[in-house]
């Protein structure tokens, strides 16, 4: 079974394929001068697509890669029912229409910030990405996604899938945690999980506002003097929660501090910011990124599985 990327998600949907032991096919991707992207799918690719289940892998970040997302899924859409038409008059015209079997990996859920409308007027960004990019598609599997509840009333079925267990192997054997701490209240079901799988301690920070410029984290329940300590994320953007979380931590006692997320988009110098903070960051290859030291592979692949399973009956057990 075919495993098809573009340009941004080659390296881990080469992992994937050979994680469910399929065969991995790089669409041809490229630019035109002024930016706008083109995607076809080879001719040596098109009796894989069309003959059995295909998973689409795209992170749909930045902005381009959305527009290739779709792009790529409108293609595969168009090779499986069978409409082949083009100018240069290359082999028929149509073939006969396959049955549904396009799923659609997303590594990192662009705009999944916005789950809910704040204030009037604005724009759900997290329903609207995901309305267009299932239009062409039978499922959706979607990694770490920080609030699933906004994808749970789609037309097609969504796996939600977590790289918590590889990041806890990954933690255990590298760092060997004494504590793990969740920077606020919405990472605790997974850091939760993370300190359950290596057997050790865990809390929280809670944020509180002093005013509008300062934000102070105040521990729950904290003995970490002379602790390991892993802070647990599922995303990791300018690092300034990280950053706040460990120096309350090392006020505290504790000897070394890590940062560890499903998601590294280090951005605004996070790198620098982390490294004046903690002795340790820990990433999956969601995004491309210099800490990737965890595949999300694994978990992306029992989210395939499931959907095979739901949609097409298929056991597929990788």
């Amino acid at each position: 079974m075919p495993v098809v990327s573009g340009s941004n998600s080659g390296a881990l949907a080469t992992a994937l394929a050979d994680e469910l032991n399929w065969e991995h096919h790089p669409l041809e991707v490229r630019r035109f001068p002024d930016s706008e992207g083109y995607v076809r799918v080879p001719a040596e690719s098109v009796e894989a697509v069309r003959s059995e289940p295909v998973v689409v892998v795209a992170t749909t970040f930045p902005d381009s890669g959305i527009v290739e997302a779709l792009l790529i899924l409108e293609a595969i859409h168009d090779v499986r029912r069978g409409d082949m038409s083009n100018l240069k008059g290359e082999g028929a015209d149509s073939l006969e229409k396959t049955g549904p079997g396009i799923f659609l990996a997303v590594p990192y859920f662009g705009y999944s910030r916005q789950d809910k409308r704040f204030q009037r007027g604005e724009v759900v960004s997290a329903k609207l990405l995901a309305r267009l990019l299932t239009r062409c598609c039978d499922g959706m599997v979607v990694l770490d996604l920080h609030a699933p509840a906004v994808l749970e009333d789609l037309d097609v079925p969504v796996a939600f899938v977590s790289s918590m267990p590889e990041i806890a192997n990954h933690l255990q054997s590298t760092v060997n945690p004494d504590f793990v701490l969740s920077p606020d209240k919405g990472a605790i079901e997974r850091a939760s999980h993370v300190a359950e799988s290596i057997g050790c301690n865990f809390s929280y920070l809670e944020k509180i506002r002093i005013d509008a410029h300062t934000i102070e984290h105040k521990a729950k329940d904290l003995e970490v003097n002379g602790a390991i300590v892993a802070i647990v994320d599922d995303m990791i953007s300018t690092g300034g929660t990280i950053c706040k979380a460990s120096d309350a931590l090392r006020r505290q006692g504790a000897k070394e501090v890590h940062a560890a997320c499903t998601h590294g988009l280090f951005t605004g110098g996070a790198i620098t910011r982390l490294a004046n903070h903690v002795d340790g960051v820990h990433a999956t290859d969601s995004l491309p990124n210099p800490r990737s030291v965890v595949s999300g592979a694994p978990a992306i692949a029992r989210g395939v599985i499931e959907l095979l399973e739901r949609v097409l009956g298929v056991n597929n057990k990788a």
